[in-house]
């Protein structure tokens, strides 16, 4: 940790005098030692507006690190065991694309919805070429998102798509293109909502004028605040739902890396991010510590105030935090029923403000792709 980080977050932990310590007002429900939380279900929210919006749980499931990115890939069923158990506790919103694997986690997705498909809305995302099961650049031409929204209908087996992102912004097709194909995939019965990630406002503002957009889906965590600047109020203005991917900035603010992780580089993105490298890792140790000193009185985890304080941001913010483990998935389920005080809040919110993060999240052609 950088010693700048360390007496910044001493000071700042100091001046907030004994808001952290005092005996928590909010509360947070432990899971049980089966996996079953204790109250059951999952409190709901709504993305998008009227005809357009979605009720889910305010919590959803990224399953992108079921088969991608993530180093070591669990066991076919232990993945569609835990989404399931997911669907059991109150998870409404599934989160898949046929860039993760790719197609294999459609796949996984697919088969563990198959007896509870009714229950959930089913997200998935169009936007590249793969080309020898690689990743092959952009593309959302007309052709090719009708030609994947076919594909991944098959792979989910399922006959309808209820949110359909374009993954990532292709400066190479109008918006007014793209959002005026799935407007037709809608008309079709294909399709269900429309999605955005990573897009800019102009982005953001072009594709809701032909297609209403539901949600837009981009990183945002503690590590991660750039969408405060401008889209997350775009969001607001126009009625659109916000849904963070890597709300735990890739497992980093639970706590479970540190300087000394191995990624496996043939199946995870780490180790290409100035993030999550060693040093940057010691550097940004400062938060983990804001979490914990935080969430030690109140039973809380550095995973649970992490996504309890995104939950807190706006009532139409929805992460999909991603996990391979049950445990992992009771404890960030038991985030959604903890609520910050007012007072917590700001006081929290002062303290993580003044940590400056180390290392950018993306680099190179991931970084030239996101917020276009």
């Amino acid at each position: 940790m950088s010693e700048r980080n360390r007496r910044g977050f001493l000071k700042a932990g100091a001046a907030m005098g004994t808001t952290l310590l005092a005996p928590p007002i909010g509360h947070a429900s432990a899971a049980t030692s089966d996996g079953n939380r204790a109250q059951g279900r999952l409190r709901q929210r709504t993305l998008g507006t009227g005809k357009h919006s979605l009720t889910v749980s305010a919590l959803g499931l990224g399953c992108m690190g079921m088969s991608y990115h993530r180093s070591f890939i669990p066991d076919r069923k232990v993945s569609v065991a835990l989404i399931r158990k997911a669907v059991e506790l109150g998870v409404t919103l599934i989160d898949t694309a046929e860039a993760y694997g790719p197609h294999t986690n459609e796949g996984v997705v697919g088969e563990a919805l198959g007896p509870v498909r009714k229950d959930v809305v089913l997200c998935t995302k169009f936007g590249f070429n793969i080309q020898d099961g690689q990743l092959a650049g952009l593309n959302s031409k007309p052709e090719q998102i009708r030609k994947v929204v076919d594909e991944s209908l098959g792979r989910l087996k399922t006959d309808h798509i209820d949110l359909l992102y374009q993954h990532r912004v292709d400066p190479a097709v109008p918006m007014e293109d793209v959002a005026g194909t799935v407007k037709d995939l809608i008309a079709a019965g294909k399709v269900g909502h429309f999605g955005l990630s990573e897009a800019n406002a102009q982005s953001i503002r072009k594709a809701h004028a032909v297609q209403p957009v539901t949600a837009l889906q981009s990183e945002y965590s503690l590590m991660t605040r750039q969408p405060e600047n401008d889209v997350i109020k775009v969001c607001e203005e126009l009625g659109i739902g916000f849904v963070p991917y890597s709300p735990l900035s890739r497992a980093f603010l639970s706590g479970f890396l540190n300087q000394n992780t191995k990624y496996d580089p043939r199946n995870d993105n780490r180790p290409t991010l100035p993030r999550y490298q060693p040093d940057a890792i010691k550097a940004n140790w400062v938060m983990i510590e804001a979490l914990t000193a935080f969430g030690n009185p109140r039973g809380l985890t550095a995973a649970q105030v992490a996504l309890a304080w995104l939950l807190a941001q706006k009532p139409w913010i929805v992460p999909i935090p991603g996990t391979t483990k049950l445990a992992h998935l009771a404890e960030n389920l038991a985030a959604a029923d903890f609520e910050f005080t007012a007072e917590d809040l700001r006081a929290f919110t002062e303290v993580v403000s003044k940590i400056a993060i180390v290392g950018e999240r993306y680099v190179g052609t991931q970084a030239q792709q996101t917020n276009r």
